[in-house]
C-alpha cells in the first residue's frame, strides 16, 4: 500500500532546520551587540566598525569552539588547583588572541581582557535569553 507525505511531514523538518540557521545567526548578531556595548563602556577594549564586531563575534565563537576544548584541556592540573579560577585566564587569552587575529579590534592588556570576557558572557547570557522559547 502506497502512503503520502503530508505537507506538513515534509515542510516542519525543514522548518526545524531553517530555524536552527535562524537561531545562529541570531545568537552571532546578539553578540556583536554585546562586543558593540562593551567596547562603548570599556576604555581599554575598542572596535572600529559594525562589521568587525560581527566578524569578532564569529571569531570568538570559533575560538571558543576549537581552541578553547586544546587549552582546557592542556591546562588541566592548574585549573584543579585553582578550583577552576584558571578558566578565566583561559577566556582573556581567547580574547587576546582574538585582538591579534582581528585588525579593527583591540584590548589593551590581559586585565581588560579578563573584564571583556566575564562582562561578555554576562551580557551574552541576557541577550540570549530573549531568544528562549517559552
Amino acid at each position: 500500500m502506497h502512503t503520502f507525505k503530508g505537507l506538513g511531514e515534509i515542510l516542519i523538518p525543514f522548518l526545524i532546520y531553517k530555524t536552527s540557521y535562524m537561531k545562529l545567526i541570531l545568537r552571532i548578531l546578539l553578540s556583536a551587540l554585546a562586543v558593540v556595548i562593551l567596547s562603548k563602556i570599556l576604555p581599554g577594549v575598542d572596535v572600529d566598525t559594525y562589521t568587525t564586531a560581527i566578524i569578532v563575534a564569529i571569531v570568538l565563537s570559533l575560538l571558543n569552539f576549537i581552541v578553547k576544548p586544546i587549552l582546557v584541556l592542556l591546562t588541566l592540573p592548574v585549573t584543579i588547583l585553582t578550583l577552576g579560577l584558571f578558566l578565566l585566564i583561559i577566556n582573556a587569552l581567547i580574547i587576546l588572541l582574538a585582538d591579534n587575529l582581528i585588525s579593527g579590534f583591540s584590548v589593551d592588556n590581559i586585565w581588560w581582557a579578563l573584564l571583556f570576557s566575564l562582562l561578555l558572557s554576562f551580557l551574552q547570557s541576557i541577550l540570549y535569553s530573549l531568544l528562549k522559547e517559552d
